[in-house]
């Protein structure tokens, strides 16, 4: 006994949407220059990568005519748990005072701001 198509069309859909967010996250991950810019790349997409492969599995799920309850769990516990330990880190890092090589706006540097008035 085989699956609805459009259940498998669906779930093919979620799976090519979580592997571009998956790719997106890990390229981010390692492209991106400082910790601080880094820290998005796992949090937003690859979280969303992961959430495309569990919406896939409860649409497989509801085809077979179960609940899927599990995967509704890991999906809530993800979501919740990832900027959490994302929002962790990153007070972990500004209070060891890590640097970012990111460039400060114009207007949150005084001397900068003096210089281009001159």
């Amino acid at each position: 006994m085989g699956l609805h198509p459009v259940a498998e069309w669906l779930a093919a859909a979620c799976l090519l949407m979580a592997a571009f967010f998956s790719l997106v996250g890990a390229i981010g991950l390692v492209r991106l220059p400082d910790f601080f810019m880094r820290l998005h790349a796992p949090t937003k997409a690859a979280t969303l990568g992961v959430g495309g492969v569990l919406l896939a599995s409860m649409i497989l799920a509801a085809a077979e005519g179960r609940i899927g309850f599990a995967e509704l769990l890991i999906t809530l516990f993800v979501f919740v748990t990832a900027p959490v330990s994302a929002n962790m880190m990153a007070q972990a890092a500004l209070h060891l005072r890590l640097p970012s090589k990111a460039p400060a706006p114009d207007d949150a540097v005084p001397e900068r701001r003096a210089s281009t008035n001159m």
